[in-house]
């Protein structure tokens, strides 16, 4: 590791966090190729790039956070309860998360497979309603989806997206949901593991390579945030879905 992968994978995870491709697949798939020693950095390195993509989330709507907590408490009670499903799964499976689904394989079959998922909701999400009328079920079924996204190659954004088109929703409000539901299970997985692992096993050179990582991650999180919720309001996510069968199949094939 040294400072330059520091600042390409908190660029790598700054852009993929926000767009349908997968953001854990894509590090796993740049620390494989850079052969980043899972055992120093790995999964808390992810954690911590994680970290920045939550400051960049709050930077960008935390108008909107601030009036979930105090003049709109409705909102708040969605994002709580969107947020359940994805903190049940990840405590049941954190030993698969942090093994069996890192793995190249799993990776590529799940770009490859939730592309369709992302092709249905596209075909027959109806693209009227605005977030303003996102219920708690609606809430409770977003939250459901973005637990799948605990599968590397599944993708966080993506997952939820599309379940904001399944129920209607029109792509730019899917995706602003999609965005403040991710806050709270960023924060809360990423702070959890940052704490628990680096401080014990993280000497204070490779923490200077966390600290450049997380800046880098926030800045870029913060740009893909503003620039893909405008594409989104006249764009489809088809480009996406091409690049994720792309990526899935050449994993496939090359490696």
């Amino acid at each position: 590791m040294n400072y330059i992968t520091a600042i390409l994978a908190g660029a790598l995870q700054g852009l993929t966090e926000f767009l349908p491709i997968s953001s854990t697949g894509h590090l796993i798939i740049f620390e494989k190729i850079f052969n980043i020693s899972q055992e120093q950095f790995g999964l808390t390195f992810d954690a911590s790039l994680h970290l920045g993509t939550l400051l960049a989330v709050i930077l960008f709507f935390y108008k909107d956070y601030l009036k979930a907590l105090t003049s709109q408490k409705s909102i708040l009670l969605k994002l709580l309860l969107g947020t359940i499903p994805a903190v049940v799964a990840g405590v049941a499976l954190e030993k698969a998360i942090e093994t069996v689904f890192r793995q190249i394989e799993v990776v590529a079959i799940s770009l490859i497979i939730f592309s369709f998922v992302m092709i249905l909701a596209e075909r027959i999400g109806q693209k009227t309603k605005d977030g303003q009328k996102i219920n708690l079920l609606d809430s409770l079924i977003i939250g459901i989806f973005q637990a799948l996204a605990l599968i590397p190659g599944i993708s966080r954004s993506g997952s939820t997206i599309s379940a904001g088109l399944f129920l209607g929703l029109s792509r730019y409000s899917a995706a602003k949901f999609a965005f403040l539901l991710s806050g709270p299970i960023i924060a809360g997985a990423g702070l959890k593991k940052f704490l628990e692992i680096s401080f014990s096993q993280v000497s204070s050179q490779d923490f200077s390579f966390f600290v450049v990582g997380i800046i880098s991650s926030a800045v870029f999180g913060y740009l893909t945030i503003k620039y893909f919720l405008k594409y989104l309001g006249t764009n489809s996510l088809y480009p996406f879905i091409i690049y994720r069968f792309i990526v899935g199949f050449a994993l496939l094939i090359f490696l």
